[in-house]
């Protein structure tokens, strides 16, 4: 493990060497031999061919090797290095995974460098590791870290190191500053000096400490920088020898701690009776130290900033003789305060070159964010991707803060050390992936406890041991291979300093922990993720803008409110009551009905549940609001005003017939009604997979639920234009109110919500906890309640639900011919006009997963809603009676035989009702149509009326 140390020169330097190098002899030899050695000197000097034949035939090597190593020490303050420029680097065409944070990593004296957060400038790239060298300058003027090596005409560093033991004191001392006086690598620089201390104290090893940790906080203590360094080791021998030893070293305690705490001195000529000493290295290393001389390290100003040790004194031969004496002190004092100062620069220059590297680094990055805006996965992803490269962790995750739910995650990002390779293939891969969402979970566990107290609190938390700290939750990795060790979470900020995200890594690679640069790197990675995030943000606010302004620039140009005095008109009409409409009846059908009559109608909701006088409505403003309600529906082959009004008369129904209205509230029912008019405005007669589909601005504008958010905020335009105010008188609260239970109402035509909610209303029915006083009770049957309404059509009279269905079919096909023309795609059997004849089919398997459980449970709950469930049983056995003689024709067909005659609607003639028209194809069962108004008016050609109803307010005089 260790190497002996050389004894001195054995000779020392000639008369006349010693005269080229300027070294007066003036006391070494009396004057008559003075005189005679300049005569032969001016002799030697007028005869250069005699003096260079004598030297070729009587020098010698070590003659040549001194000649050597003094125009070696002469020429190095003389030399200067001219840098080689390096070629430039383009940020475009550089890998990502070239630099890690081990390259970022201090190696100065300090090990603490400012905010990496300084003035960015230079090209946009990365530098280039090999750029660097050790001695700061290009590959071209590399110094080698070796002592062994060769420095000039194949004199090694040993045999110059014996040279300068033949030169006086003074001279050697002033050689061996000249010797560190070009080192910009503190590595080399600390090996230099300690192979030198060994020469002026004539010791068997040197060892360097550096100081590390911050003087205001108190928390100081050593490192071991190189270690057991004599004129023969290399530095890589002493580099590995230090990384054997101790971490840290207390301040304060043992040798080294003692001199770097009190700045003194430590002489031990016996280092066992001293009880500071730690004879535990001893035994580790099988080396027995005898004397130590403990010397501190100063900067310029002072400050102790390393210690130098020097262990047993070394006497001919490398005999350890004696100990440390006063002149090895004094020696080693001056050469000492040389070193500090000279450590410091080169320490200073070091971090000006790790400076450009990070700021090169950063600048990269921003180069990047800047450079991608669109796309808020892609952009996140590039952080994650070179978080992840630098600071070498094996899972790294950006976790975004829910708008609506303070200290909930909306998305979470993740990559880990395995996502992607050098190749750019992966890479690509990576940064196109998206974010796991409330629907997929993400592939690490994520400790909630942890990333939520950095999102509420804004504090940076760095744990070195995971299991120790009473946040972390260890349950979460149950069955995970992926154990967490150590957490560096860091809050994201947006411009404004508002927390919008939490990012975190795991894991470092190499198992060590973070440390306090990867916090200073980590910091700025955070940063620049909150302006990339901050950037997208506001692009897509502007996309939606955009996209916003053509959808009310189409709705505009398509749409207008009722003019006042069409509102005048509708107010002066008389409004017939509710019997006479048949309002009230589960099987009611507005095909005898005129649109100015459904107007009627959903004004007499209104009148009848007396929401005018509770909340103040104008009447006016009833009328002219239910006008342009009905202006905002299209003509459309269903979802027009016609479906609108027969799902607000169910909801009348169920409210009035089915007593729900005992059982809500005033803002509710009315909040409801409204919903139910207003749930399918500006319907285009194509779903929410079209708008994506066809990338319709409405699918940039609103992410989920495309169309029922659009249907919502047409209603609040529509609510809060002039003239059609409703709502104007109510107080602030319930108006808060109404609107929420409105925007829940619409969005529960989603079908998609259906199947994520009805799961909580079907498990509270089913254990008999239907307790409607609860809020989130009643949100779940108010749901429910909407979707009942919107399909009631199948628990109308199977004539009813026959032209209904057409209705339906007819609007889907229509869809999948635009899907087929359009978008080149074919579209679903339920779009497709090939598949027609699949209808009573399809009919079956809607109301199986979708229309059956919704009333059954309805009923199941409310037993008043039990009429919605009957009708839909009956209507099913209608459409497997289809569905199984269509069946029974196909086989015939198929074995060849005559086909029966289709029976009711089988598919041929879908699409040719329109709305408000009589099929005349359709065979109406008597025993199902009862005595609908819509079978009173045909048969009898007259329109019957079973009462009079009241009038209008403002009209109370008026007849029906």
């Amino acid at each position: 493990m260790r190497r002996g140390i050389a004894g001195p020169a054995s000779t020392g330097l000639t008369g006349y060497r010693r005269r080229k190098r300027g070294v007066s002899m003036a006391a070494e030899v009396d004057e008559a031999t003075r005189r005679e050695y300049e005569s032969m000197d001016r002799w030697l000097d007028e005869h250069p061919h005699f003096t260079m034949d004598y030297f070729t035939r009587k020098a010698t090597r070590e003659m040549v090797n001194a000649w050597l190593f003094s125009q070696a020490l002469s020429q190095t303050t003389m030399t200067t290095r001219e840098p080689v420029p390096s070629a430039p680097s383009s940020g475009a065409q550089t890998p990502v995974r070239r630099v890690s944070s081990s390259d970022l990593e201090s190696r100065g004296l300090f090990g603490s460098y400012r905010p990496i957060l300084t003035t960015v400038d230079g090209t946009p790239s990365f530098i280039d590791p090999q750029t660097i060298t050790r001695t700061g300058t290009t590959a071209t003027t590399t110094t080698t870290s070796s002592a062994s090596t060769p420095r000039r005409g194949g004199v090694s560093t040993s045999q110059l190191r014996q040279e300068l033991r033949a030169l006086d004191e003074r001279e050697m001392m002033l050689q061996l500053v000249r010797d560190i006086s070009n080192d910009l690598d503190v590595n080399l620089l600390c090996h230099k000096i300690l192979q030198n201390v060994s020469i002026l104290t004539n010791a068997d090893r040197c060892s360097l400490f550096l100081v590390k940790g911050s003087k205001e906080t108190g928390e100081r203590y050593l490192v071991c920088k190189l270690f057991d360094v004599n004129i023969h080791s290399t530095l890589e021998e002493a580099e590995s020898q230090a990384a054997d030893q101790e971490s840290r070293f207390p301040w304060g305690m043992g040798i080294v701690g003692y001199t770097a705490a009190s700045g003194q001195i430590v002489n031990l000529p016996n280092a066992y009776e001293d009880t500071r000493f730690n004879s535990g290295i001893d035994l580790q290393t099988g080396y027995k130290t005898l004397s130590i001389l403990s010397m501190p390290l100063r900067d310029k100003d002072g400050e102790v900033i390393g210690v130098a040790q020097v262990v047993n004194k070394c006497g001919g031969y490398g005999k350890k003789t004696e100990a440390f004496n006063e002149h090895d002190e004094k020696i080693f004092e001056s050469y000492m305060a040389f070193c500090g100062v000279r450590l410091h620069n080169a320490s200073l220059y070091e971090q000006s070159q790790l400076e450009v590297r990070r700021n090169q680094v950063l600048l990269e990055l921003s180069r990047l964010i800047l450079a991608e805006q669109s796309s808020l996965s892609v952009i996140i992803n590039k952080v994650l991707m070179h978080t992840q490269s630098l600071l070498q962790c094996q899972r790294c995750q950006v976790l975004l803060l829910d708008d609506t739910s303070k200290g909930m995650f909306s998305q979470v990002f993740e990559c880990a050390a395995s996502d992607f390779e050098d190749d750019n293939a992966s890479q690509e891969e990576f940064l196109n992936r998206e974010s796991s969402t409330t629907n997929k979970p993400p592939r690490f566990p994520i400790n909630i406890k942890i990333t939520s107290h950095v999102a509420l609190t804004g504090e940076t938390l760095n744990i070195p041991d995971a299991y120790k700290d009473e946040r972390f939750d260890p349950s979460v990795e149950d069955g995970s291979e992926n154990k967490t060790r150590c957490i560096l979470c860091m809050p994201i900020r947006n411009s404004t300093r508002n927390i919008i995200g939490v990012m975190q890594l795991v894991n470092k690679v190499d198992d060590t922990i973070f440390s306090k640069h990867d916090e200073n790197l980590f910091e700025a990675f955070a940063i620049f993720c909150g302006m990339g995030i901050h950037n997208t943000q506001m692009y897509e606010k502007v996309v939606k803008a955009m996209a916003k302004q053509r959808v009310a620039l189409e709705c505009l140009s398509y749409h207008a409110v009722a003019s006042e005095e069409e509102a005048d008109r509708l107010r002066k009409q008389p409004i017939a009551s509710s019997d006479w409409f048949h309002l009230l009846r589960w099987d009611f059908d507005d095909i005898g009905l005129e649109d100015e009559e459904t107007l009627k109608a959903a004004i007499r909701m209104f009148m009848d549940m007396d929401y005018l006088r509770k909340f103040s409505i104008n009447y006016k403003s009833l009328c002219r609001w239910m006008l342009s309600v009905r202006k905002n529906y299209r003509n459309v082959t269903y979802h027009n005003w016609r479906h609108a009004f027969n799902v607000a008369q169910m909801m009348f129904t169920m409210l009035k017939t089915g007593s729900m209205e005992d059982l809500l509230d005033d803002i509710e029912g009315l909040a409801l009604l409204l919903a139910c008019l207003c749930h399918d405005l500006d319907h285009r007669g194509t779903n929410n997979s079209f708008q994506m589909k066809s990338n319709h601005p409405l699918a940039q504008l609103y992410g989920t639920s495309t169309m029922e958010r659009h249907h919502f905020d047409q209603c609040i335009m529509i609510l809060t234009s002039e003239g059609t105010e409703l709502l104007s008188s109510m107080s602030k609260d319930d108006y808060a109110k109404c609107l929420d239970v409105m925007e829940h109402a619409i969005l529960s035509t989603d079908l998609a919500l259906y199947f994520k909610w009805r799961g909580g209303f079907f498990s509270i029915v089913d254990k008999n906890e239907a307790d409607w006083s609860n809020k989130d009770n009643r949100k779940l049957l108010r749901s429910m309640m909407m979707t009942a309404c919107d399909v009631a059509a199948i628990t109308k009279p199977w004539p009813v639900q026959q032209r209904v269905a057409q209705l339906v079919a007819s609007e889907f096909f229509e869809q999948g011919d635009l899907e087929k023309e359009q978008l080149n795609i074919q579209p679903m059997d339920m779009m497709n006009r090939e598949k027609k004849d699949k209808l009573p089919e399809m009919q079956v398997d809607f109301i199986d997963a979708i229309c059956m459980p919704v009333y059954k449970y309805l009923a199941k709950a409310l037993p008043t809603l039990s009429p919605l469930l009957k009708g839909c049983e009956d209507n099913r056995q209608h459409w497997q009676s289809l569905a199984d003689g269509r069946q029974e024709r196909d086989d015939a067909k198929a074995a060849g035989n005559d086909v029966p005659e289709a029976d009711g609607i089988d598919g041929e003639d879908t699409g040719k009702v329109a709305s408000g028209e009589k099929e005349e194809s359709l065979e109406e069962d008597p025993a199902t149509v009862g005595d609908s108004p819509s079978r009173i008016i045909l048969e009898t050609g007259e329109e019957e009326r079973n009462g009079s109803g009241g009038c209008c307010p403002e009209r109370p005089t008026c007849a029906s």
